[in-house]
């Protein structure tokens, strides 16, 4: 079966095409066909398309809306021109999956999609207003162009994070803002540590039960997520994605009271306080250069300059007390599994995060940890380490894809597959 896996952002859209049956999970044989990524939609929008052994393709075009950047792509996924195996036709593609990335205490598990889950995805835009009406256009953009008889299905972000006890994601706030508003820690990158924590257990030969890491997806987004028996028990995203690590452009967790503090003393609002926690904080705030963080450590090694310097380190030291947190939570873990851009390719973060950990029982193979790139998968501690820790590709697009299938089987999905 042939999954278009869709993942709409406020101005762009991430795609894959994913061919992949039951009997095929066990072995990784699904394929990708063809991804790609649209940005600045809304006005001259960057498209980049690829397809395995092929050259990438990178063009323009105007595009107004999602429901037009969407047609651009179906269009050209089915022209001449993309040359797809296995999709010369719209009837090629036989469902859709969609990251939605907030399922609030409803959804527990991905969804088919019909007239009352849009309701209810819609009743949740207070909870992300950022995120789910951009997922809500993908969704409605996609039964417009390709119509009601392809089924599709919505995969949720809050989803892995739903098995979190009461006393992980209650905040120590008046307990009826709750049970009015919901007010909770939701997490988020759910299916990001699932995946992890899925090919760790396979990695290793060893049942869910077995399963006891924290994950670290380290991204333009971060998050931590302590998985105990393969089930979430805590994670460092809360309400919203701000909550927790320092991120590219988010600030993380803050004193609450800093809000108050710089309506009165900047003349701020909340809406523009809350953009510049989100959008002009974390790496970027701290080094006043870029939120990247492979500037950064050229800046900091080539140049010597100190806020790059600053932000990387509060970056690490954030993500290590995670670390010492969770491990204490959980009474000790088997290891510590870095993911998501900066998680898979840098080795240098990946050592000052580790750095100082030794007291738990973890040390670094450094050569193990140089040579983890590129998509590299394996482990990068000493083998004499009581703490291990791994390097492990996260693959949401390929979770969303078999979730998609198995919701339309009828299939029990087994715990992390």
């Amino acid at each position: 079966m042939n999954i278009l896996v869709l993942n709409c952002g406020s101005s762009s859209v991430r795609f894959q095409i994913i061919s992949t049956e039951p009997e095929l999970f066990d072995a990784d044989g699904d394929k990708c066909l063809v991804a790609g990524y649209l940005e600045r939609i809304g006005s001259q929008a960057i498209i980049n398309f690829h397809r395995p052994d092929k050259p990438k393709l990178k063009m323009t075009a105007p595009l107004r809306d999602h429901k037009a950047a969407l047609d651009y792509i179906l269009r050209w996924i089915v022209s001449p021109e993309a040359a797809i195996q296995g999709v010369s036709s719209i009837s090629d593609i036989h469902a859709v999956g969609h990251r939605v990335v907030h399922g609030g205490e409803k959804f527990k598990k991905c969804v088919l999609i019909d007239k009352a889950v849009i309701e209810q995805i819609q009743d949740m835009i207070d909870l992300a207003p950022l995120h789910n009406p951009a997922n809500l256009k993908g969704i409605l953009a996609e039964r417009d162009l390709l119509g009601h008889g392809v089924p599709q299905v919505a995969v949720f972000d809050t989803a892995f994070h739903t098995t979190m006890p009461e006393t992980s994601y209650l905040y120590a706030v008046p307990y009826q803002l709750y049970r009015r508003h919901g007010l909770r820690r939701y997490g988020f990158h759910g299916t990001s540590h699932r995946y992890v924590a899925y090919k760790y257990r396979k990695l290793l030969k060893i049942t869910p039960q077995k399963v006891n890491i924290i994950t670290l997806h380290l991204g333009n987004g971060c998050s931590a997520c302590a998985i105990k028996g393969g089930k979430s028990i805590d994670t460092s995203m809360g309400l919203t994605p701000l909550e927790g690590l320092v991120m590219g452009t988010r600030a993380g967790d803050i004193d609450p009271s800093l809000i108050e503090f710089l309506h009165n003393k900047e003349g701020l609002t909340v809406s523009e306080i809350d953009t510049l926690l989100n959008k002009q904080s974390g790496l970027l705030g701290v080094s006043g250069l870029t939120h990247d963080m492979r500037d950064l450590l050229a800046e900091d090694r080539e140049n010597n300059d100190r806020r790059a310097h600053l932000a990387i380190e509060i970056f690490c030291l954030r993500v290590r007390k995670y670390i010492g947190a969770y491990l204490a939570e959980m009474s000790g873990a088997d290891a510590v599994i870095f993911a998501g851009g900066i998680g898979e390719n840098s080795p240098e973060i990946r050592r000052r995060i580790l750095s100082g950990l030794e007291c738990f029982g973890l040390k670094m193979d450094n050569a193990k940890n140089e040579a983890m790139i590129n998509g590299a998968i394996g482990e990068i501690s000493t083998a004499d380490s009581t703490l291990k820790a791994f390097v492990i590709i996260t693959n949401e697009e390929l979770l969303i894809a078999r979730d998609t299938l198995r919701t339309l089987r009828g299939i029990s999905p087994k715990a992390m597959v």
